[in-house]
């Protein structure tokens, strides 16, 4: 049997469930970093840690809810098993995130720092998540349906989203804030391009 033969293999029911606990701790002690510090990211959790700068509302609430429309793109895409590990997967990203302040206390943290490793620790929760056939859900479901259709390729369309994000920043944070911000995009991309190669895994 050869090495990629063996890497596709289905994981077990318990190799799924710790995935998703122990991916979505990563994603969320990043964007906690990432909140703690001001900075945002691109994708659904940008768009989420973005309008926490203008409404008076967690992080965790509007992440959800921006999610809750893509469900069934993901169940017609992916299938219910990709669907229903994505619904998990938000869900406890969102609670996470709302109730890491209550066990943590981060009196200061210097904005690098939190772009740096808040980015290495969400990307390394999204690849883990990957793996595992599931994902954060938002952007990313309805950039795979539009390239399905053949209406705009995934890449494109993510990289449209996070341009849109980063230039309605402008009017929000400071210059510095979106430097950082784009640092840790840097971060988290760099993680991802590295451990992540296609044919390896498959989320489908």
């Amino acid at each position: 049997m050869t090495n990629s033969s063996l890497t596709l293999q289905s994981h077990s029911l318990p190799e799924d469930l710790f995935a998703l606990i122990s991916g979505t701790a990563f994603v969320a002690f990043g964007v906690f970093l990432f909140n703690g510090a001001g900075l945002l990211t691109g994708g659904t959790a940008g768009l989420a840690l973005l309008l926490t700068h203008v409404l008076h509302i967690s992080f965790g609430k509007i992440f959800f809810l921006l999610n809750l429309p893509f469900y069934w793109l993901a169940f017609k895409q992916m299938g219910w098993r990709f669907c229903l590990n994505t619904f998990i997967s938000v869900a406890i990203v969102s609670l996470v995130v709302d109730h890491t302040g209550d066990v943590v206390s981060i009196k200061s943290i210097e904005p690098w720092f939190a772009a740096v490793f808040g980015g290495f620790l969400i990307g390394m929760g999204m690849l883990i998540l990957f793996r595992h056939k599931s994902s954060l859900g938002g952007v990313g479901i309805l950039a795979l349906y539009l390239q399905k259709r053949n209406i705009m390729r995934a890449g494109k369309f993510q990289m449209m989203v996070d341009c849109i994000i980063v230039l309605a920043s402008c009017f929000i944070v400071t210059p510095m804030i979106l430097l950082y911000s784009v640092l840790g995009a840097v971060a988290l991309n760099l993680l991802l391009t590295v451990n992540h190669k296609p044919g390896r895994y498959q989320v489908g």
